[in-house]
Order: structure tokens, then C-alpha cells, then sequence
């Protein structure tokens, strides 16, 4: 059996645009004779398309997309995904919400769309909200004659059960398991998928073809690294990692087709992040982006990433200094520009800094200096950004990383002004690990932007070090209290200090309303901030509180941080 794939990127809420793509793949395919194209789950509406299903005339014209696409089918057999009607169903054991519509693929050919399959396993944990919109299908055992194979086709979610649908075909005849897919990345992801594709291709005893989406959707990114897998659960395809690709295999061949390597950790972190970045500015029609940068590790990974994603000409790097910012910092931000070949811009702060205190003359009489006096210099150079922006079209990248995200250290409508930031998803110590590996083949990131100590440089001598722990051991903390969920008193147990490990959770947790009102940013993490986790704002929960005699909860009213 010859099966085609297309590893496309497609746009959400784009109906023509995708359906123009499916069929220029359909020609393809057509072209190179094979019995059948696959193509990513909900190709034809973008994945995911949100409340857009909850839209009558949205799903009329998803529905409306495949019998035009069927029309321009010919010899080859296309399984393309789509938002299909569905009988208005609820759970009844869970609520009385009812689901009309089903995700679904179409099988068309020869002019005909000849069937439809409905997802069966309906996710709905970390960025998955499925069964909030759609209803789950329930023929788990159906198999398409396809050039006279039997063929399970299946969606996504629908392979990793135990016993699911692929597993239900096998028993019942198919000869090949054909999943499409729009799986979102996260680092390591596409190794840990292979495994237990290998694993299910060996249950079913017959190849599994596995297509997935390519390209991002606002905070999520596809890698694509579509597979084949033997029965005997070999990889004897691979495409590669975040990149459109088209590939055609033989099954009944012995020969391996094309295997694509997969990328090191930090290619693949990489990639997505430009990805993320690349595909958010061109898929809304952003002219390019604005950045600040401090001479600082973090706007400077970002400034790469955009230079990476758009190209030089698109990017724009505004120092702006301020009294307490060193001439080496104002230096390295000058370097970084120039090495990137992006635009670079000096502008001064001081002035309107002092203007703006002096207009607080009155009303902070008799106060002393502290952190307000220390934001107010990021609120002004987040103005000037959101200035060059309103006047010249480009997008404002915002450069906070995860671990200052984590613990409130940005400042909202200062250095948190953004419609993106980059690298939210990033802890500080994987900051540098990536800025070390964009340097592997010469400096682009200056040697002293990586090897100084880290400074927000809004007072004199002013180090993170100050008020944090050292970020090897604050970031082993918050991988454990926000990717893993693990307890104050599980985290303890594996030899952190008692103090810091209950100082880090209450940050932690004080912050969320300031990360509720950032911008959004690319995932790579198995627990972002933002679709991945969900916790209230207005909170009272302090882990390790202790009530105290008189009944009071202490710690309620502490002071925000701004």
C-alpha cells in the first residue's frame, strides 16, 4: 500500500486558505500515485478552533469545505480532518451541556466523500479543552476499504488509549492504522511519541502511519515529526521537526523511506520558540517587533529568537538607559544588535523618568525611595516601546522569562508590556543554556551578556542574587512546585532548605494575577503558564500555613509586589 502524508501548517478560523493547501496536496498526491493522502487533525478549521465551533455558520462552512474537496477528489483516497454535525449528546453522569458538533475526519475519493469517522477520546487535561466542545464518537471498530486494504483510520487522543479505536480496528481486520494528529509540543516530546507509537504498532501487529500538524496557534506550536512505523515497530519514516513536509512510503516495501533525525534539546526548544514567535507575527499580520534590550541575558535570547524567526530587517532593539545602567550593559545591547544586524536605538530615559517624579513631587511627600521609584524607570521604558510600536506597526515582544515569571520579578506594564513574549516558557537556567548554543558556531550573544550577574539595574549595585536564591537552585524549586505539583513538604524531602523552598511557593503563588494579565508566549514546558495551568487569583491557600490560636490565617494581607 502507497500512503502519502502532508506535515502542513495550516491557520485557525482560515477555511479557504487551508482548503487550498489540502488541495494543492491532493494534486500532489495524485501525481505521485499512492492509494492514500493523509492530512492533521482539523485540517480544513486550523487546530484548535475554541469557541469558533460553537459558531453555527462556522461549522456549516467546515462541512461545506469537505464537499467541495470530495468534488476535487480523484483516484487517491484523502482522510482530511474537519468540525463535523454531530447528534446533540451530553453526559449525563457529568453535565447537560450538549455537544452538536464532533471532531471528526472525512474519507473522500473519486468525487465522493465516502465516510466519516468521529474522535472517540475526547482530551481534556493540561491545553486541551475537548470535551467542552465536541461529542465523543462512538464507533470504535469501523475500517475503510482503501485499494482494497482494510484501513483504521483514527484521531489523535484516540491511539493513546489502551484499548482505543486503532487497537478495536486491528481486531477487526485492518491491515494499517492511520491516525492524524495535531499534538502540541512540548521538549522531548516527539522521542517519548515514537516509543509508545512502537509500542502500539507491535500490539496491533500491523504499521501505524501517524501525521501530525506543523507551525503554531497563538501559544502552541506543532513539531510535526510525522512517523511510520513498521509492524514490527520500526521507525522507517520520520519527517522533520518544525517544517512543512510532504512524504510518500511504500508499506509493502522493505526499505526504509526518509528518516529525519530528531533534534537535541536544545534544537528542538529552539525551534519552537521561533516557530511560536514566526508564526504569531505572520499569521496576525504584524509588521515585525520592537524590543527592549537591557544588555541583558534574557531581551538578548529574545532578540536572537526574533532575528531567527523573522530575519534582521523585521526586528528592532531599543536600549534605554537609565543612571543606574553600566556603560558595559549599554555596550553589550549595542553588540547584540550589531551581530544580529537588527535595527538598534538609543534612547535616554532619565529625563522622563525625572518628569514623572517630579509630577509625584506632592503626593509622595514625606516617603521614602523604594521599589515604586525602581518600576516607575520600567513603566517608562515600556511607554517608549508602546510609542515606537503605535507608530511604526511593530509588535512589542516582551523578555521576561519563566523564572521571573514564576515569582513576580517583572514589572506589570513595565517590562511585562508586550503582545508576546518569547521566552515565558523558559526558566533563567535554560536562558543560558540556549544562549550558549546559539553561539555554538561564533558569538552572536556577547561572551559578557552570559558571564555577568544578572541585574534588573534599576538601583546601584543591584544584583538578582539580592532577593532570590541562586537560580540553579530556584529553578530546580519551580520545576518541582509548578511542572511537577509536588508539595512544600515533598520538595523538603529531597534536601531543599524548609525556608526557601515555603519563601519560593508564596511568590509563587502571591504572582499569579500579575502572570494572568501578561502576555501570552510559546510553550515548550509540560506545564505552562497560562492554558497548562489554571489557579485562582483571589487564592487564601498558603501551603505550610499554620492557623494560628486566635483563629486568624495568617498571611492574607501580605503586600503585592507591583
Amino acid at each position: 500500500m502507497r500512503v502519502a502524508g502532508a506535515q502542513i501548517d495550516l491557520t485557525v478560523g482560515d477555511l479557504p486558505g487551508n482548503e487550498a493547501k489540502i488541495a494543492d496536496a491532493m494534486d500532489w498526491a495524485e501525481g505521485e500515485g499512492v492509494d492514500v493522502l493523509l492530512l492533521p487533525e482539523l485540517a480544513i478549521t486550523g487546530y484548535p478552533p475554541e469557541d469558533l465551533v460553537l459558531r453555527q455558520a462556522f461549522v456549516d462552512a467546515s462541512v461545506e469545505c469537505v464537499r467541495r474537496l470530495s468534488r476535487h477528489s480523484g483516484k487517491v483516497t484523502t482522510v482530511v480532518g474537519f468540525v463535523d454535525h454531530a447528534i446533540p449528546t451530553h453526559y449525563s453522569a457529568v453535565d447537560a451541556y450538549e455537544r452538536r458538533v464532533a471532531n471528526a475526519v472525512a474519507v473522500i475519493h473519486d468525487g465522493d466523500w465516502v465516510g466519516t469517522y468521529h474522535k472517540v477520546a475526547l482530551p481534556n487535561y493540561g491545553v486541551f479543552d475537548e470535551d467542552r466542545y465536541f461529542a465523543p464518537g462512538s464507533d470504535t471498530d469501523r475500517v475503510f476499504e482503501i485499494s482494497g486494504r482494510s484501513c483504521g483510520v483514527s484521531i489523535c487522543e484516540d491511539i493513546w488509549l489502551d484499548d482505543g479505536p486503532p487497537l478495536q480496528q486491528a481486531r477487526a481486520g485492518a491491515s494499517v492504522i492511520l491516525n492524524v494528529n495535531a499534538s502540541p509540543f512540548t521538549a522531548g516530546k516527539a522521542a517519548e511519541r515514537e516509543e509508545f507509537l512502537a509500542a502500539r504498532a507491535l500490539a496491533a501487529g500491523v504499521p501505524v502511519v501517524y501525521v501530525n500538524l506543523v507551525g503554531s496557534q497563538d501559544e502552541l506550536v506543532f513539531d510535526g515529526a510525522s512517523v511510520v512505523m513498521s509492524a514490527r515497530g520500526e521507525v522507517i519514516h520520520r519527517s522533520p521537526q518544525f517544517a512543512e513536509d510532504r512524504f510518500v512510503i511504500d508499506l509493502d516495501e522493505t526499505d526504509r523511506g526518509q528518516v529525519a533525525p530528531l533534534l537535541s534539546e536544545e534544537a528542538e526548544i529552539w525551534g519552537a520558540l521561533t516557530t511560536g514567535l514566526g508564526g504569531y507575527i505572520h499569521k496576525n499580520a504584524f509588521d515585525g517587533v520592537v524590543i527592549g534590550l537591557s544588555g541583558g541575558i534574557d531581551s538578548a535570547l529574545t532578540a536572537a529568537v526574533a532575528v531567527d524567526a523573522l530575519g534582521p530587517e523585521r526586528v528592532r532593539g531599543v536600549a534605554m538607559p537609565s543612571r543606574y545602567s553600566s556603560d558595559h550593559s549599554i555596550g553589550d545591547a549595542e553588540t547584540l544588535a550589531k551581530n544580529l544586524g537588527c535595527r538598534f536605538d538609543l534612547i535616554p530615559i532619565e529625563e522622563a523618568h525625572a518628569g514623572v517624579l517630579t509630577a509625584l513631587d506632592e503626593v509622595f511627600a514625606g516617603t521614602t525611595p523604594d521599589v515604586t521609584e525602581e518600576n516607575l524607570q520600567a513603566r517608562v521604558r515600556g511607554v517608549i516601546l508602546m510609542a515606537i510600536s503605535n507608530k511604526f506597526g511593530p509588535m512589542v515582544v516582551a523578555t521576561a522569562n519563566k523564572s521571573e515569571m514564576a515569582v513576580g520579578y517583572a514589572t506589570i506594564y513595565g517590562d511585562m508590556v508586550g503582545g508576546f513574549a518569547a521566552i515565558k516558557d523558559v526558566y533563567k537556567t535554560d536562558v543560558y543554556r540556549l544562549a550558549e548554543w546559539r553561539n555554538r558556531h561564533g558569538e552572536v550573544i556577547p561572551v559578557n551578556t552570559i558571564t555577568k550577574h544578572p541585574s534588573a539595574e534599576l538601583r546601584p549595585d543591584q544584583r538578582d542574587s539580592d532577593s532570590l536564591p541562586p537560580y540553579d537552585t530556584l529553578d530546580r524549586i519551580l520545576r518541582r512546585y509548578i511542572d511537577a505539583d509536588m508539595s512544600i513538604d515533598e520538595i523538603v524531602a529531597e534536601g531543599f532548605d524548609a525556608d526557601m523552598v515555603r519563601q519560593v511557593a508564596v511568590m509563587v503563588d502571591r504572582s499569579e494575577y500579575k502572570r494572568r494579565q501578561g502576555a501570552i508566549g510559546t510553550k515548550v514546558s509540560s506545564k505552562a503558564f497560562g492554558r497548562d495551568r489554571r489557579l485562582p487569583i483571589t487564592n487564601a491557600y498558603r501551603p505550610g500555613r499554620v492557623v494560628g490560636a486566635d483563629g486568624e490565617s495568617p498571611g492574607l494581607g501580605e503586600a503585592r509586589e507591583t
